[in-house]
């Protein structure tokens, strides 16, 4: 059993944050996965909005690091193909993450709660690293042994 706090969805922009300040709550969620000490749920049109998204001039990122954080993603997670919510959503464009994360039980991470409804499962990345550390304190051998589903 894989506890819940270990299975998450990334909103694009928790990747570009951890791109732009290494030293942040974005970045240790991704380091979190990228040592899989959490499970990340992905389709393939999150996939494409964060190659779309990060590949942007504006950000300027090395396509070496965008590749990196993807591929990280991709490791430490398992696609998923949800199903779509009739949910009213104030940012449509965010309904793929959205669906990914209900579907598949997993924690939503953003830095734009305002997008989402109003829901327990949505989190900041500074929400979940305390959520995933508190959890780790009550359940240390589950969260450091447990095998990838």
């Amino acid at each position: 059993m894989i506890l819940p706090a270990r299975l998450i969805v990334l909103d694009t922009n928790v990747l570009v944050s951890a791109l732009l300040v290494a030293e942040s709550f974005p970045a240790q969620v991704i380091t979190l996965a990228r040592n899989r000490s959490v499970q990340t749920r992905y389709s393939d049109a999150i996939l494409a909005e964060y190659r779309t998204v990060l590949s942007r001039s504006k950000f300027n990122f090395q396509e070496e690091d965008i590749q990196k954080i993807i591929n990280g993603i991709i490791r430490s997670g398992i696609p998923v193909n949800a199903s779509l919510s009739t949910v009213p959503m104030p940012d449509e464009s965010d309904r793929k993450f959205y669906d990914v994360a209900k579907d598949s039980g997993a924690m939503l991470i953003t830095g734009n709660t305002k997008h989402y409804p109003d829901e327990q499962f949505i989190l900041t990345p500074a929400a979940f690293v305390q959520k995933y550390y508190s959890m780790k304190s009550l359940f240390p051998h589950k969260l450091d042994t447990q095998k990838q589903a």
